[in-house]
């Protein structure tokens, strides 16, 4: 898990040829969205170093995806550097960087079983990590934290996620649900575009910073009415597939493309 130890030779990100016209169109607006995704994270403050991964579907019938490339920054990715890997972690495509072996294991293990899963992030932020240590886990005391309580899966922690066999406990832990709190580790959304898995990581890692905060002062946390908590989760629940997206997601955009337009290449 040493770059060091791997007497990789890494180029800059800017010396990456660019695949634009060399992949299928579909492939290309894939990893143009992907690589947005990552500069958006680390926007918004979420990255952990070179470390931590967010993985997109190929579209076709081969099942490859697309990962951050170790070594490099999330601030730094860009849509050609992404690499593309197999099910069974091989890089189907030459690049200089290697992959992440943790980062496969969660990934693949999502992109295996959950057909739906296009898109998958997974973070290690201080306010996820620390509500993913919390015995109570995410408590539903706010109206972010409502709108994915009843989407949210848990799964305990065995350690860097370096053993293949873990992928089958974290499959059956997560069930049908898009949203996890890996305990005494990170948090991990998904969704059927890159948009769906950044909403719901947005509503999840908001929920976690709200709850941390409100528990600081030692003081037990003002509970909502009875009902309230479920209501607002079946609300939010379907409009996490499209139409908060839709919304969202195009605005975001354009704010990238005026702060850090270079994903693009």
């Amino acid at each position: 898990m040493n770059l060091q130890s791997m007497n990789v030779d890494l180029p800059r990100s800017h010396a990456i040829r660019s695949l634009e016209g060399k992949v299928s169109p579909e492939e290309w607006k894939q990893r143009v969205e992907l690589a947005a995704l990552y500069r958006l994270v680390a926007l918004y403050g979420w990255d952990d170093l070179i470390f931590t991964h967010i993985s997109a579907r190929v579209p076709g019938p081969e099942h490859h995806f697309l990962i951050n490339p170790y070594g490099m920054m999330f601030e730094e990715i860009t849509a050609s550097s992404l690499v593309k890997i197999d099910t069974d972690g091989n890089k189907v495509e030459d690049s200089p960087y290697p992959v992440n072996p943790a980062g496969f294991t969660i990934h693949s293990a999502i992109h295996m079983n959950r057909e739906d899963a296009h898109c998958v992030i997974h973070l290690h932020t201080e306010d996820g990590v620390a509500v993913a240590t919390q015995e109570c886990g995410l408590l539903p005391i706010t109206q972010h934290a409502q709108a994915v309580t009843g989407d949210l899966a848990y799964h305990d922690y065995e350690g860097i996620a370096l053993e293949l066999g873990e992928r089958e406990r974290i499959v059956a832990d997560v069930g049908s649900k898009n949203c996890v709190l890996l305990r005494n580790h990170g948090t991990l959304t998904m969704g059927r575009t890159c948009a769906d898995a950044f909403m719901r990581m947005y509503y999840l890692e908001k929920a976690c910073s709200m709850q941390v905060r409100a528990l600081a002062g030692g003081i037990k946390p003002y509970g909502v009415n009875q009902g309230v908590a479920e209501k607002n989760a079946a609300v939010t629940k379907a409009a996490f597939d499209g139409p908060i997206s839709a919304l969202a997601w195009p605005a975001l955009l354009r704010k990238l493309d005026r702060v850090d337009p270079g994903y693009k290449h």
